[in-house]
């Protein structure tokens, strides 16, 4: 169960770094009010998740799905460049998040 609320955590952080754009600098009401929601509701899963986790494969982990789907949807949503060496690294990034979920050693 951890692993679920640490995964929902970081597809919210998702959200909340995306969101940021889009509050244009907390000026607009609505994508602020939702950035917010979704910047607590984040951190809430995440510390629920660590509980039975590691600290900091959690946070890690957390850290990770956030800043990889931020990256591939700024590749998306804002048409930041694609370089065959951001490629790469956000594949690293991918391969870190499952390494630390597969020799986490469960949960505690």
């Amino acid at each position: 169960m951890a692993w679920i609320l640490l995964v929902v955590a970081g597809l919210l952080e998702i959200c909340w770094a995306i969101g940021l754009k889009y509050t244009e600098g907390f000026t607009r009401p609505l994508p602020t009010v939702l950035t917010v929601a979704a910047i607590i509701a984040s951190m809430v899963l995440l510390s629920m998740a660590a509980r039975s986790l590691p600290i900091g494969t959690a946070y890690a982990v957390w850290v990770g799905i956030g800043a990889f789907g931020a990256a591939i949807l700024g590749i998306f949503l804002f048409h930041e460049p694609v370089t065959p060496a951001r490629a790469l690294f956000l594949a690293m990034l991918l391969t870190s998040i499952i390494g630390l979920k597969l020799t986490s050693g469960g949960e505690h």
